[in-house]
């Protein structure tokens, strides 16, 4: 039987261009609160790819102290995704956010794969955010920010951290990564800002400003109280001991400590990060970070 022109299939429409490529766009939202005498989860928005546990009560010495897990439901960042969390600490919470392992960045495009962090804690609140590494596949492009708002009196930890992994260890670098910090009063006055950007062949490159590391760390203290266990030298010691170069400053306008970490790979900087989380933790929190196995 012959086919008329009507009958035979469509063209397949052109591909779309890269640059027009459209990832996710999804904001979570997490608001901790003083109830009962303890910390509790008093408002959640959770969409896809975002996931959490419940809040776990790991602390006898400190119940009022809540854990709480962020997992990916999706397998990690895609290209052109826009991703951001809002976590907010009331007057009074205390609480430990952390996930359950690294989080892949895979191959993106011309459009970065964003992450967005918006903090806001309280007075008299204390929030601990310590996310396992990025980890960035070959061909990854990830812009990071990071935006913190804090009342007097509020006492936070927040670190962040990237490794670069070439599943074929054929040492691919990954495309571009930028990174931004920024504090701010409740008024909005910036105390602090921070950008960075460098580039995957520069990263890895023979001049690279990393030298022979391939893992980065950060971590930001607010609200630290007097402690000698703050004192740069020990949190460098601690450091170093797992493996880590580490570099320890004072943040511009009484903002809080800075620390820098530098590991030749990405379980090595966890290493690091761990030691030196778990004694600015117990300074601002009066107790050791709990842990689940993972």
């Amino acid at each position: 039987m012959a086919l008329s022109l009507d009958d035979l299939p469509e063209k397949p429409a052109p591909a779309e261009p890269v640059s027009a490529l459209v990832g996710r766009r999804v904001q979570a939202s997490l608001v901790f609160a003083r109830g009962g005498g303890t910390t509790v989860l008093s408002r959640q928005v959770v969409p896809y790819p975002f996931h959490i546990t419940r809040a776990f009560r790991m602390h006898p010495e400190s119940p009022d102290l809540a854990t709480l897990y962020l997992q990916s439901a999706s397998g990690g960042l895609y290209a052109a995704d826009h991703l951001t969390l809002d976590i907010a600490a009331r007057p009074g919470a205390r609480v430990h956010v952390t996930t359950q392992a690294g989080t892949v960045v895979h191959r993106g495009g011309p459009e970065p794969t964003r992450q967005g962090t918006r903090l806001a804690i309280a007075a008299d609140a204390f929030l601990a955010l310590n996310p396992d590494p990025l980890i960035l596949f070959p061909g990854a492009h990830l812009a990071v920010s990071t935006d913190i708002t804090a009342e007097p009196g509020a006492r936070a930890i927040v670190t962040e951290s990237v490794a670069c992994h070439d599943p074929l260890g054929q040492d691919r670098p990954f495309d571009r990564l930028d990174l931004g910090l920024t504090i701010r009063t409740p008024e909005g006055r910036a105390l602090v800002r921070e950008r960075s950007r460098i580039d995957g062949a520069a990263f890895v490159g023979p001049a690279s400003p990393m030298g022979g590391h391939r893992a980065y760390g950060t971590m930001v203290v607010l609200g630290a109280p007097e402690d000698a266990r703050l004192a740069g030298p020990l949190l460098r010691q601690a450091s170093d001991t797992a493996g880590c170069l580490t570099g320890v400053s004072v943040l511009p306008n009484g903002a809080g400590l800075g620390l820098r970490l530098l590991a030749p790979d990405g379980g090595t900087l966890s290493a690091g990060m761990e030691a030196v989380f778990r004694i600015v933790f117990e300074a601002l929190s009066g107790c050791g970070p709990g842990r689940r196995r993972k």
